[in-house]
């Protein structure tokens, strides 16, 4: 057996045991509800508001916001101007981890030119404060008298509330974090996490059937007619009507992607024809400067609807994670429950320099249907620690989850800028199909993060997830695997491929355009790596990777086709000889055949339980030939589309592909020589070859005419099988006689 090497070992995928609830049996409430990660202890603050605040300037106003002060960590509300009642309604979280002190102390202060001025106090003994659980109540704020800084009563009250919690508790997705203290107020948003949706798509199909009374701009020939369809930045043009008159006829469809909300008369649920309609056609000419439009009797004749019996692909078909029709009526009852638990990672590399060293602002965004996750980011950190965990319902089993790693690349720049600027840098993603996962069982895995680079393959680090899948109706879910994959619409109205390559593109920049308006914006960079939007690039890596995918497909049969090449040459007697046996008996008795096969399969698939994967199936690096391929196949896999190389490079490249469409070229043609070899048997292009098939032919129906079937299968067998004596190295009389028929390729120029 060969040995792995060090870097398989590296880049392969780790069973983890973290201390997380699931399988566990504790007293504490958390390990029913949020029991795929581990627990990590917060200090809650909720600064609400505040009242009959004291004026503190020679204007008699008062500029208030509270600092909240744990030790080293500090955490500030925003202010107000000229209110001395205020109300912040802010929280903020303080990792017990980090906690060093014994008091909490909660400041409010004016804020002033100079120096802001002290306004009063209000503090706590960390060994009083309560603990508070989900699903327990929410602590009610109080109120609590300001103190001067010598512990004597200040005017002005704070309402406040304070208690110890996890990161179950609801306050904590909006929370001030203490792990991210030197960000400044202007890009905390930006590190918060955040549960977004992707838009509701829709097909618009446009169906153009004819036009009529069209006025030509010359009147010298019947015009070209097309037309050509907008929406939004979509466009979509007919061919040219066959019908060379002012009346021309297309009937073609146009396809686009459009986003929800539109208006409702529109959509249809199947493939029953809507009503259609004339519209008049309208030209706008300029007049004294201003566009006005002119109204003729030309028109054309639409049928426009929202097609909701399609499922809208924005991912590839690979690895969907949805693939439910848009229209909700449609929806069958889900068959279960996903739950990722996204605990940490591990030997993060840095990904930018920040105050002359390295650093990585970690966060993860993981995909499955419409819901996408987002954690918080961990600052400044090679080993974030996360503790997040998120549910989906699941309709089908056969869909992927995509976990992304990214770099946040927005904290230190202003929180304003969404497009220009800085972007996130990819670390890694991982993909995990349901239907290789037991339901009920809790995987807990390191799964190596690899990012494919300009110089090769690289390991950026691993992420540690817990993830559960719970059957809600184990019938229902063995039901799905008898039904088609897409949308029956798919399948009565199927869409061209280029139809659907076109259409995802669109989908995808509808659904890129939309997450990136979101606080926090989900970047566009962000959600294109992981829907997987470069997937239909060409590149010579994954070009040989499916070759050698097909190769091990077609292994079996290789090494099928050895063994029997082995017994019909008598290499092992005794395995020949039973073999002669079970032909004879399945010759003699031909209804065990299919049983016998039948129970081959279940006996083998029985043997191989054994060996089942335990653990999902993560990135292959040798399955991917990213291991082995060369720097200059990585560049031209990284090259823009159209190309950026040099004049040179690119003829290189283009004798490279001319090299290997040539040997293609080739195998093909043998293929279609093959083929009209069968054909010129009875064409009578070699009427000699013809008339000696044609003469086999007949004495071949006479014989099996007269010779029981059974006869014919064993005499056959037994010559397959013959001795190794009896037979000589020159080829068949039969293969003889088709490598001398004629095919068409001496007619090729």
């Amino acid at each position: 057996m060969q040995k792995p090497t060090p870097q398989a070992i590296d880049f392969a995928l780790k069973e983890t045991y973290p201390k997380i609830g699931a399988g566990s049996v504790t007293g504490d409430k958390l390990s029913c509800t949020y029991d795929l990660v581990e627990q990590m202890q917060y200090l809650y603050v909720r600064v609400v508001k505040a009242k009959d605040l004291p004026s503190k300037d020679v204007t008699g106003g008062v500029d208030p916001y509270v600092e909240v002060k744990l030790g080293n960590y500090k955490g500030l509300t925003k202010h107000f101007e000229k209110k001395s009642n205020p109300e912040w309604n802010q929280c903020f979280a303080f990792s017990k981890d980090r906690i060093q002190a014994s008091v909490l102390e909660v400041v409010v202060k004016d804020k002033d030119v100079v120096v802001d001025d002290f306004v009063g106090r209000v503090w706590f003994d960390l060994n009083e404060i309560p603990k508070r659980v989900p699903p327990d109540s929410p602590l009610a704020p109080q109120w609590y008298r300001l103190e001067t800084r010598k512990g004597e009563k200040a005017k002005g009250e704070l309402m406040l509330a304070v208690w110890m919690g996890t990161q179950a508790d609801e306050a904590f997705p909006d929370s001030w974090h203490s792990d991210a203290a030197v960000v400044g107020t202007e890009s905390v948003a930006n590190i918060r996490s955040k549960v977004y949706l992707s838009p509701k798509l829709w097909y618009v199909r446009v169906n153009v059937i004819e036009a009529q009374d069209l006025v030509p701009g010359d009147k010298t020939r019947y015009p070209e007619v097309y037309v050509k369809a907008n929406l939004g930045h979509q466009i979509l043009r007919t061919r040219v009507s066959q019908v060379k008159t002012l009346n021309p006829m297309w009937n073609e469809d146009l396809m686009f992607v459009a986003a929800e909300p539109f208006e409702e008369p529109l959509r249809r649920l199947d493939h029953k024809p809507v009503n259609t309609r004339w519209f008049n056609l309208e030209k706008h000419i300029t007049v004294e400067g201003e566009k006005k439009e002119t109204k003729f009797a030309s028109r054309i004749h639409l049928r426009v609807c929202l097609d909701g019996g399609y499922h809208v692909l924005d991912e590839s078909t690979h690895y969907s994670s949805d693939l439910r029709p848009t229209a909700k009526q449609l929806w069958k009852p889900s068959i279960g429950i996903l739950e990722v638990g996204i605990i940490s990672a591990q030997g993060l590399m840095p990904m930018k320099t920040r105050d002359g060293r390295g650093t990585t602002d970690a966060y993860c965004v993981a995909k499955y249907g419409q819901k996408w996750i987002r954690t918080r980011t961990i600052v400044d950190s090679f080993s974030p620690k996360w503790n997040e965990q998120y549910t989906w319902e699941v309709f089908d089993p056969c869909t992927v989850i995509t976990v992304g790693v990214f770099d946040n690349g927005h904290l230190h720049g202003g929180g304003g800028d969404k497009s220009g600027g800085s972007k996130d840098s990819r670390i890694g993603k991982v993909r995990i199909r349901l239907s290789t996962l037991e339901a009920d069982r809790v995987y807990t895995h390191s799964y190596p993060l690899l990012v494919l680079h300009n110089s090769g393959v690289k390991k950026t680090g691993e992420v540690q997830l817990a993830v559960r899948f719970t059957s809600s109706s184990f019938i229902n879910m063995m039901y799905k695997y008898s039904q088609p994959l897409l949308p029956k619409m798919h399948y009565i109205h199927p869409l061209s491929v280029i139809q659907l390559d076109n259409l995802r593109h669109q989908a995808t920049q509808i659904v890129s355009m939309r997450l990136s308006r979101a606080e926090p914006a989900l970047r566009k960079e962000v959600v294109e790596y992981m829907l997987d939007v470069d997937s239909h690039m060409w590149s010579m890596r994954r070009s040989k990777a499916n070759f050698f995918r097909i190769m091990k497909v077609l292994g079996g049969l290789i090494a099928f086709g050895r063994w029997f090449d082995q017994i019909c040459n008598w290499k092992n007697p005794i395995t020949t000889i039973l073999i002669h046996i079970l032909f004879i008996i399945l010759v003699l008795y031909p209804e065990l055949i299919l049983p016998t096969i039948f129970l081959y399969l279940f006996l083998i698939g029985i043997w191989n339980f054994r060996w089942r994967p335990r653990h999902p199936p993560h990135m292959d690096t040798r399955l991917s030939h990213a291991d082995a391929a060369h720097p200059d196949e990585l560049d031209e896999e990284f090259d823009s589309f159209p190309t950026s190389r040099s004049s040179d490079i690119v003829r290189i490249r283009y004798d490279r592909l001319r090299s290997i469409g040539g040997r293609v070229q080739t195998v093909v043609g043998d293929l279609a020589t093959q083929g009209e070899r069968f054909q010129s048997l009875l064409s009578w292009r070699d009427p000699r070859a013809t008339t000696l098939f044609l003469t086999f032919c007949f004495i071949a129906a006479i014989v099996l005419y007269v010779t029981p079937f059974q006869v014919l299968c064993l005499l056959t067998g037994f010559y397959v099988l013959r001795h190794p004596r009896f037979r000589h190295k020159l080829p068949s009389v039969p293969i003889n006689f088709f490598r001398r028929l004629p095919a068409r390729s001496d007619s090729m120029l």
